[in-house]
C-alpha cells in the first residue's frame, strides 16, 4: 500500500494527506455490484464534514449535496462498485464455485488470491484449476472458462465452510494496491474508485469556495451490471448538468491499436470525451478551462452511447447536459489496473473549476 507520507515528497502532485488516506480506504473496501455498503461507508465518513446534505437512497447511491438553494443542479457521478463474483455452490469437498459479476476475462482469474466477504467475516481463498502437469494436450490448448475454476479456502470438511459461507456471498480479488515508479499505482478496483475519489474531492474543494450551483456528488452503485445507480440517482436529483467520472483505456502499452482508441497516456491528464453522448458545450467548457488554468488534459472521441454512467445520466428524464471525464487506466478489469495520481488530481482540479465557472446566465443547449 502507499504510505501517505510519500505524497508529501512529491507523488501526490497536489493531493494532501487527507485525500490520499481517502483513496487508500476506497481501494481497500470491498464493493461488488449490489454489495457496495462497505465502500459507501468510507464515502460517507469522508464527505460528511464537507456536505450540507448527505443521504443514501434505497438503491444504495450515496448522495452528497451543497448549495441546494441554487436553481442550477449539477450532478457528478463516480461508480463505487467493482467487478467480482458471487458464491453459487459449495461442493461436498468444500470447494467454492462462483458466478462472475461484471465483465471478466477468465484468464485473469487463474491463480488469484481472493476474499469471500461472508457475514461471519472475510475468508481468504485462492482461485485454482488443474495443474498443467495433469492437463492433456487438448486441455492445454483451450482457453480457460470461468465455470471451470474454483476457490480453495483450505478447508478439509465441507461442513466447516458451509458454517461460514452462504450462497450469494460476494467475492473480490485481494484488495489494496502498490506504488510503482513515480506517481503510478496499481491494483484492483481502480475502476471506478478513482472516479468516486474525484467527485468527492471536488465537493471537498468546492466547500471552501463560493459557488452558484447546487452541487451533488454521487457515489453510484451497480454501474458494472447496467449503469443502474446513475439512472436512479439522476432521476431523483433531476440535474440540468452532469459529469460522469470513470476510467478509460490507456493506450501507452504494447499491442493496442491506437487508430480507433486514440493516444491516451498515463500522467498526461484526464481525458475529456467528445461525441454524441456528450453535450458539446460541456466538453468545450472543460477544454477551455483546462487551457486557461494550465491543467493537463487529453481528448478522445466516442461515437456511440458510452458504457458508463454518462450514458444513463444524459438521457435521464428530459435530458441532461452531460460531460465525461475519464482517468487513463492500463489493464482494465484486472488485478493490476494502473493509474497515475497526477491524473486524478488534475481531474479534480478541472471539474472544480468547471463547477465554479457556472452561472445562472450560462446556456448549455446544444
Amino acid at each position: 500500500m502507499l504510505n501517505v507520507n510519500e505524497g508529501k515528497r512529491g507523488i501526490n502532485r497536489g493531493m494532501d494527506e487527507i485525500s490520499l488516506k481517502f483513496l487508500d480506504q476506497l481501494l481497500n473496501a470491498p464493493g461488488v455490484s449490489g454489495y457496495e455498503g462497505p465502500v459507501q461507508r468510507v464515502v460517507r465518513d469522508f464527505i460528511g464534514p464537507f456536505a450540507e446534505q448527505l443521504q443514501t437512497d434505497l438503491h444504495g447511491n450515496c448522495i452528497a449535496g451543497r448549495g441546494l438553494n441554487h436553481p442550477i443542479r449539477v450532478m457528478l457521478a463516480g461508480h463505487s462498485d467493482q467487478i467480482g463474483m458471487l458464491v453459487s455452490q459449495i461442493d461436498e469437498s468444500g470447494f467454492v464455485y462462483t458466478q462472475t459479476v461484471g465483465g471478466w476475462d477468465p484468464t485473469q482469474l487463474v491463480g488469484q488470491n481472493v476474499v469471500i466477504w461472508a457475514k461471519s467475516g472475510p475468508l481468504n481463498g485462492v482461485i485454482s484449476r488443474k495443474a498443467i502437469h495433469l492437463q492433456d494436450e487438448n486441455e492445454r490448448k483451450q482457453l480457460v472458462k470461468a465455470n471451470e475454476l474454483w476457490i480453495d479456502c483450505g478447508v478439509i470438511e465441507a461442513t466447516e465452510l458451509k458454517a461460514l459461507v452462504q450462497i450469494g456471498d460476494s467475492v473480490t480479488l485481494r484488495l489494496g494496491y502498490q506504488k510503482l515508479c513515480g506517481d503510478v499505482v496499481s491494483g484492483p478496483a481502480m475502476d471506478d474508485r478513482v472516479g468516486v475519489w474525484v467527485v468527492m474531492e471536488v465537493m471537498r474543494r468546492v466547500s471552501t469556495r463560493s459557488s452558484q450551483v447546487a452541487l451533488y456528488s454521487v457515489s453510484t452503485v451497480q454501474e458494472e451490471i447496467g449503469l443502474r445507480g446513475s439512472k436512479t440517482a439522476a432521476y431523483g436529483i433531476d440535474p440540468q448538468i452532469g459529469i460522469a467520472v470513470d476510467v478509460t483505456h490507456a493506450t501507452d502499452c504494447p499491442t493496442i491499436d491506437r487508430r480507433q482508441v486514440g493516444d491516451i497516456f498515463l500522467g498526461r491528464g484526464p481525458v475529456i470525451f467528445r461525441g454524441p453522448n456528450i453535450n458539446m458545450r460541456v466538453s468545450d467548457r472543460l477544454i477551455e478551462l483546462a487551457r486557461n488554468h494550465e491543467i493537463p488534459y487529453q481528448i478522445a472521441a466516442l461515437g456511440r452511447a458510452a458504457s458508463n454512467d454518462s450514458n444513463s445520466l444524459q438521457i435521464s428524464r428530459a435530458g441532461v447536459a452531460t460531460g465525461l471525464v475519464s482517468i487513463p487506466n492500463r489493464y482494465m478489469h484486472s488485478a493490476v489496473e494502473t493509474v497515475s495520481l497526477k491524473d486524478l488530481n488534475a481531474a479534480a482540479t478541472l471539474i472544480t473549476e468547471f463547477v465554479q465557472s457556472i452561472t445562472t446566465v450560462d446556456e448549455f443547449l446544444p
